[in-house]
């Protein structure tokens, strides 16, 4: 069973909001940091964050901070995220918070070269990581040998 299946999720509190996300081919939800996060384009674009406490209780918006700017001008309720700054957020309890969620996800539909970045790549482990994993994976095939005796 994959983990990353829609079907796989419970339901979330911005639900609404990715409706018309899911109808795209490129779209993918992931968990993080028990949020919601919504890729498209292979892009992490918005970040859904309903857990009832500020400052995660709202959408943050994965951008640039070149992009700050004009995102800001356009959505003047948008302003950086005090634990990740490099991002944009928008509190639920927002005036139009709906309203202007909408128009985000049209821009994420849309590819707006100002929302998204693209997804961290994993760190490979280190040599000597590696090389002890393999040492443990050694010693547990041994024991388990001598335990077939």
């Amino acid at each position: 069973m994959d983990p990353f299946l829609r079907e796989n999720f419970k339901p979330h509190e911005f639900d609404w909001m990715l409706t018309t996300l899911r109808l795209a081919p490129s779209y993918i939800e992931r968990p993080m940091f028990g949020c919601r996060a919504c890729y498209l384009m292979g892009e992490l674009k918005l970040v859904l964050a309903a857990s009832g406490e500020e400052p995660w209780n709202g959408v943050l918006v994965a951008t640039k901070r070149e992009h700050h700017p004009s995102l800001t001008a356009d959505f003047p309720e948008l302003q950086n995220h005090p634990v990740l700054p490099k991002w944009l957020y928008i509190s639920q309890e927002c005036e139009g918070f709906e309203e202007i969620c909408n128009k985000l996800s049209q821009l994420a539909l849309a590819n707006d070269a100002r929302l998204g970045v693209p997804p961290s790549r994993r760190r490979r482990a280190s040599r000597a990581s590696r090389s002890a994993k393999r040492s443990r994976a050694r010693a547990a095939g041994r024991m388990k040998r001598r335990d077939r005796k």
